[in-house]
């Protein structure tokens, strides 16, 4: 099998990292790819934002699937444009990835299916009037771009003064572009966040293993949002009847949904998850995996994942029987300094070879480019230091330590991820592993 893996970032790192396990694959292009990637696929050069583009580049190639990993290509429009073509390509229609695309639309098709979700209290397409709406919600409030924001457009305001500046930072001083020309009001939940993925091929779904990520830029959830600080998952994340809740109550009554309104949904589906004291609520979907997720997901996958992508594409996914490695596996994201706000980047990264060296440890790159024969940083988040181990203790141990073996300039990370995982196993009673 030929792959096209399209996207540049960890998460395509991580997905070509495993589709090159498989004994099914005999070629994968990565475009654009990055530094990191280079060394597991072909690298091609191109446009993500021109669906043309990619269109004219898969032709060319002709690959047996396509994989696309980042959300715009999917919302622009790229599974129509390649289904058109007579091309295979796993990821829903234009029409689906409006369930990311447009925060007010998902919002409403939960309304409609009864999807637990939190209270909106208004969409908006003016400043003025989200603002006068602030006098009439519960604080602290939730202010979200309706669009496409890099994972920047969200805002749990504690004072009016707050979520007023960051509607106008939105609305009208357009930081974030066309992502945030309308916002939405929805009161904010309490309880602890969980990211739950599943792979459809519109009938039947295959459940990722659950995670946790960590979006806040400082340690303690502190600081502003961003695409992500790292993630960990474990083989008891959460219980099994409130995994069932999930997919009884959210899961299936989504796919059932999409397929009602003549939309059968295919591809990854990810689903942002608050568990409060009411159960699980939806704080958002994404019509793709998980960035940094994906990382300690492929970590843990103990089956062929492009024996998995393929029966999603022939619609035969009820056939596959997947597994998941025992354990716990973490990934911890280096970034430029300054990120998300301005950073500088063509910093030397030192220290690759001796990280990757480490048993149980894989470095998925980023923001990364090749500058001759040194790896330099061309982005905010810079690399995904990942680890697998027995227990979450020692997985996060393995992450930091090679984070201690790579050296750039500026170089930031969070030195607690995973840490509320460890806090909430010795809650309930179980003993730490060494």
């Amino acid at each position: 099998m030929k792959i096209l893996v399209i996207g540049s970032g960890g998460r395509e790192h991580a997905l070509v990292w495993r589709l090159r396990q498989s004994p099914e694959v005999e070629k994968i292009w990565c475009a654009p790819g990055n530094g990191g990637i280079a060394d597991d696929a072909e690298c091609i050069p191109v446009d993500i934002g021109n669906v043309n583009d990619l269109v004219a580049l898969a032709k060319r190639l002709k690959p047996d699937l396509t994989v696309v990993g980042p959300e715009g290509p999917l919302v622009s429009g790229i599974r129509d444009r390649f289904e058109w073509h007579g091309m295979r390509l796993v990821g829903p229609s234009q029409q689906d990835a409006r369930l990311e695309g447009s925060k007010i639309f998902a919002k409403e098709f939960m309304e409609r299916y009864g999807i637990p979700t939190p209270t909106l209290y208004g969409a908006f397409d003016s400043p003025s009037e989200a603002i006068l709406a602030l006098d009439a919600v519960d604080w602290p409030v939730v202010v979200k771009a309706d669009g496409l924001c890099a994972g920047k457009g969200v805002l749990v305001a504690e004072t009016h003064e707050g979520a007023e500046d960051f509607i106008h930072w939105l609305m009208e001083e357009h930081a974030l572009g066309q992502g945030g020309s309308r916002v939405l009001l929805e009161n904010a939940l309490k309880g602890e966040e969980l990211s739950f993925i599943v792979l459809t091929d519109g009938r039947s779904f295959l459940p990722m293993a659950p995670t946790r990520d960590h979006k806040r830029v400082f340690d303690g959830d502190r600081g502003f949002n961003t695409g992500g600080m790292g993630a960990y998952t474990t083989d008891c994340m959460i219980p099994p009847d409130l995994e069932s809740v999930i997919l009884d109550k959210i899961v299936r009554p989504t796919i059932a949904g999409l397929s009602e309104e003549g939309l059968p949904y295919t591809g990854f589906l990810y689903f942002g998850l608050m568990l409060t004291a009411d159960g699980p609520m939806v704080l958002e979907y994404n019509c793709r995996m998980g960035d940094p997720e994906t990382q300690p997901l492929m970590m843990r996958m103990d089956f062929d994942l492009a024996v998995a992508l393929d029966a999603v594409a022939s619609k035969k996914l009820e056939t596959f029987e997947p597994a998941w490695k025992s354990g716990a596996s973490v990934c911890v994201v280096m970034t430029s300094g300054g990120y998300p706000g301005p950073y500088e980047t063509g910093k030397k990264i030192e220290g690759l070879a001796a990280a990757k060296a480490l048993p149980g440890v894989a470095v998925f790159h980023a923001g990364t480019k090749r500058d001759g024969d040194s790896i330099v940083t061309s982005g905010g988040r810079v690399l995904g230091v990942t680890a697998m181990a027995a227990s979450l203790e020692q997985a996060i141990r393995k992450a930091y330590n090679a984070v201690d073996k790579i050296h750039f300039a500026g170089a930031h990370y969070r030195t607690d991820i995973g840490a509320k995982g460890i806090t909430k196993s010795r809650a309930a009673g179980e003993a730490p592993h060494e």
